[in-house]
């Protein structure tokens, strides 16, 4: 590995400004397109529309018996207030060993170490043990469009496990909560203040509701994830100070465990609707909207994916620990349309800095990222070296 060139695809790919919903992010599956053309590697960028495009690659191993998706995604969130920021968060800049930008952690180390591993490895002549197919996806941040997009038009290659560079300061992600954002708007009936029995408060049910249904979900746990989280993140509803509003509406952000699913939590919310219903003569009305709806992800820590990702690890000298995230990443949609998937996360940026000013990733864990993926890439599982 040259660490100079590997830093500066880092920094190249961190110029690119691609602020979800905001700038070009296609700009960066063009930038990677020529990077592996320079390499003499043939590669796609599927455009979407005006500012979104993905990024596809095959690398063709030594034996096409089994077949890797490597992802990360392309787009970063907005910088936020940039008076908190040290540093610009569009110019990459180094200091004590860090770079520090928007994307530093979460995730274009991830994505800068993958590109340049499969980049080096063709540059070397030689070929990875296994067929590889890197994809660099656009708006995961917020709908998923890019991810959708390769699955709709046939760039995800039929896989069984799929690396994702999301910050796990090399540890191995292997669970990820799913995520449902539930909206639902309750109509009651207008009354007088004074005479609250005469109406049907909405704000009072819709609370009662929301109460229910956190409840519900924050009972089931995980043994890496923890418990899973419910709350209220919008709320509206009201007429007048002296008047039974007949109407409230709730947003609830839920981030659910392995086996909980949309369809369970919607199923118990028509329970507890009904149950209110049956109170009120048949005046309370629900109406529901699913916002968001991910999945939520688990690989068995003894699974042979995620022990040959550790074997690699540890033979940087690196004890991983099995973490898992509370957050949803392109892991989800993909395991959507096919649940069989095995899904692993690893990268070299810190899950704490994501998302907020001073944003960085330390060089030494991008560079051991290098090596590890390098080392993976090349020599595949090594079953007598993991018994």
């Amino acid at each position: 590995m040259n660490r100079e060139e590997a830093k500066q695809v880092l920094c190249d790919l961190l110029a690119v400004k691609s602020v979800n919903h905001c700038d070009d992010e296609g700009k960066v599956a063009e930038y990677l397109k020529n990077y592996f053309a320079e390499v003499g590697v043939e590669s796609t960028v599927q455009r979407i529309d005006d500012t979104h495009a993905n990024f596809i690659v095959h690398i063709p191993g030594v034996s096409h018996d089994r077949h890797i998706l490597w992802n990360g995604h392309m787009d970063t969130v907005p910088y936020g207030e940039c008076t908190e920021w040290n540093t610009d968060p569009s110019v990459p800049t180094e200091r004590d060993g860090r770079i520090y930008a928007r994307g530093a952690s979460d995730m274009k180390s991830g994505l800068a170490a993958m590109a340049y591993t499969l980049a080096e490895i063709v540059r070397s002549g030689k070929k990875p043990a296994y067929d590889i197919t890197f994809t660099g996806t656009c708006d995961e941040e917020k709908d998923g469009l890019g991810v959708r997009a390769l699955l709709r038009e046939g760039y995800v290659p039929e896989v069984k496990e799929v690396l994702i560079g999301e910050p796990t300061g090399l540890h191995i992600g292997v669970a990820q909560k799913g995520c449902l954002w539930l909206e639902f708007e309750v109509h009651g009936k207008t009354s007088h203040g004074a005479y609250p029995e005469q109406g049907v408060n909405a704000v009072d049910y819709a609370v009662q509701i929301a109460s229910r249904l956190k409840e519900f979900v924050t009972a089931e746990s995980h043994e890496i994830l923890g418990y899973a989280t419910a709350q209220i993140t919008e709320i509206s509803g009201g007429v007048a100070p002296n008047m039974t509003p007949d109407r409230c509406k709730v947003l609830m952000d839920m981030r659910l465990v392995p086996g909980q699913t949309k369809e369970k939590v919607l199923r118990y919310l028509e329970e507890v609707v009904s149950e209110l219903r049956e109170k009120t003569s048949g005046l309370l009305q629900v109406e529901t909207k699913v916002k968001n709806n991910r999945m939520a992800v688990s690989t068995d820590v003894k699974d042979a994916f995620t022990l040959e990702l550790r074997h690699y690890i540890q033979k940087q000298g690196i004890e991983p620990e099995n973490i898992g995230i509370n957050y949803f990443t392109d892991g989800s949609l993909l395991l959507e349309e096919n649940p069989e998937l095995k899904i692993l996360l690893f990268g070299a940026g810190e899950a704490d800095v994501c998302h907020k000013a001073n944003e960085y990733v330390i060089l030494e864990k991008y560079y051991k990222s290098i090596e590890i993926l390098t080392s993976y890439a090349l020599n595949g599982f090594e079953k007598e070296l993991m018994k």
